[in-house]
């Protein structure tokens, strides 16, 4: 059994389209929701959703992370794949509530990550049985590329990320939309110049575009 992620909500009580969040390692469900505010406006009728990942950060307590990262808090690479095993139960769980509660298919949803969540997002959501209308990915990479032959259904593919990350290495978006690609993905790329590891104003300016486009707005 699962944990349920917790999460706050932004948007109409009433909505016929849904986005959600997946934080950075490190960090919480609030750090992202605050990107409901300058998109809201531009997406009537979405619900916005930020959960907080499974466990609690090794590096960061006040903040939470989909597995722990052994280069950077010393835990083994069993504890990490044992870590997101747990959290892409948790995560398909949450997605399937959302659904649920707010009487919606997928195909009314967007998921956006930033750095560790989008590599949760590129993870889990071509692995569901049904495609969600898009994945935007920020600043990220995508884990176990080898295994990308497991996928189910190919939603397209947003990657943005900052030419001067020294986080999660810039080359990491290429790589990312080249394995994508190959496997039939319909991939868009944006490079946000002179950003550091975060997300720029063009780049949320590309995504706005990318969510308009893939949720009919």
């Amino acid at each position: 059994m699962t944990d349920e992620l917790k999460s706050a909500r932004k948007g109409p009580a009433q909505a016929d389209a849904v986005v959600v969040f997946l934080h950075g390692y490190g960090a919480d469900g609030a750090d992202l929701l605050g990107l409901a505010d300058p998109l809201a406006p531009h997406l009537p009728g979405t619900a916005f959703y930020a959960p907080d990942a499974p466990e609690r950060s090794v590096n960061n307590p006040m903040g939470f992370q989909w597995f722990p990262i052994p280069w950077l808090d010393g835990s083994t690479e069993a504890q990490a794949k044992e870590a997101m095993g747990r959290s892409i139960g948790a995560v398909n769980a949450f997605l399937d509530k959302v659904l649920t509660d707010e009487g919606l298919t997928p195909a009314r949803m967007v998921l956006i990550g930033f750095s560790q969540g989008t590599m949760m997002a590129l993870h889990v959501a071509p692995r569901r049985d049904q495609a969600v209308a898009g994945i935007v990915g920020f600043s990220g990479r995508l884990l176990a590329p080898e295994l990308i032959d497991e996928v189910k259904v190919r939603p397209p593919v947003l990657l943005a990320h900052g030419d001067q990350d020294p986080m999660v290495p810039f080359a990491d978006m290429g790589l990312a939309a080249g394995a994508l690609e190959q496997a039939g993905f319909d991939v868009q790329t944006h490079v946000m110049k002179n950003t550091p590891h975060g997300i720029s104003p063009d780049g949320l300016s590309v995504a706005l575009q990318f969510l308009k486009r893939h949720l009919g707005k």
